[in-house]
């Protein structure tokens, strides 16, 4: 019998902030629940289609959700500290608890993979699975590079300023500035969670694109030689930063085959 995975937008507060969750069906606190975290410029909008076709494919729930400061969240008016990403994974801790999953499958894309990562190894006895895509555990000169060319290239470029305008309303420069200068400050530049990988033991899936200009290749091996429990990487041929848009027949099967598994 197909799942229904009618999709249903709502406010929440978590992490002292309001946050808009967009959840995929109904789930019961024993079976899995998908749980997209989003890229560093990203909101639900920007997934597109991707979290109900792969919910779709894989018959299970799902939980698409703008973290504080993106999307129709609410907006960030402050600095962000330096331990953003930690206090992101608390964050995601409160969330799931206030949707009563139990068994979450976290499915990150870049900063989100990365934040995937942490609420693991933060919560090991409570994550399923981690499914990560373009995460960093390390911040290298290639990510410095990546980050500020997209930083340059909103100061004067309007198509982008409007695409990025649409998912984030009045909230987009403030959005895009913060992202930027907290990674480009001094106090990150050797950034890194590699202390933190062996407390992951949940089965994890890494993705990355061949082609990818905010990672190296150092990233992967990091992941898969760091986290404790079993880990399946792999290097997508041809593939950018965006492997879910850029190579997704592959994204959806490999974490299909990767779900069967851990399910």
């Amino acid at each position: 019998m197909p799942v229904d995975l009618t999709a249903h937008d709502s406010d929440c507060h978590a992490g002292g902030h309001r946050l808009r969750v967009r959840t995929l069906g109904r789930w019961t606190a024993d079976e899995p629940v998908l749980v997209f975290l989003h890229e560093g410029l990203g909101s639900i909008t920007q997934w597109r289609d991707f979290p109900q076709a792969l919910c779709e494919a894989t018959g299970l729930p799902g939980l698409v959700y703008d973290r504080y400061g993106y999307g129709q969240s609410e907006a960030l008016n402050e600095p962000r500290p330096d331990d953003f990403l930690q206090q992101e994974a608390h964050t995601l801790a409160d969330l799931l608890t206030q949707f009563r999953i139990g068994q979450p499958v976290i499915l990150g894309h870049s900063d989100g993979g990365t934040i995937a990562l942490m609420v693991a190894a933060l919560y090991p006895d409570r994550i399923r699975a981690v499914v990560t895509e373009a995460a960093h555990v390390l911040f290298e000169p290639i990510t410095r590079q990546g980050l500020s060319a997209v930083y340059e290239r909103f100061q004067t470029d309007l198509q982008l300023q409007e695409g990025l305008a649409r998912h984030h309303g009045a909230n987009t420069h403030a959005m895009v500035t913060q992202w930027a200068q907290t990674w480009l400050r001094p106090s990150l530049a050797d950034w890194s969670m590699l202390d933190m990988l062996p407390a992951i033991t949940c089965p994890v899936l890494a993705l990355q694109g061949s082609d990818d200009d905010h990672g190296s290749p150092q990233q992967l091996r990091d992941i898969g030689k760091g986290v404790s429990g079993p880990v399946d990487c792999v290097m997508l041929d041809s593939c950018g930063h965006v492997p879910h848009f850029q190579a997704r027949e592959r994204v959806m099967t490999e974490i299909s085959r990767f779900l069967s598994r851990v399910r």
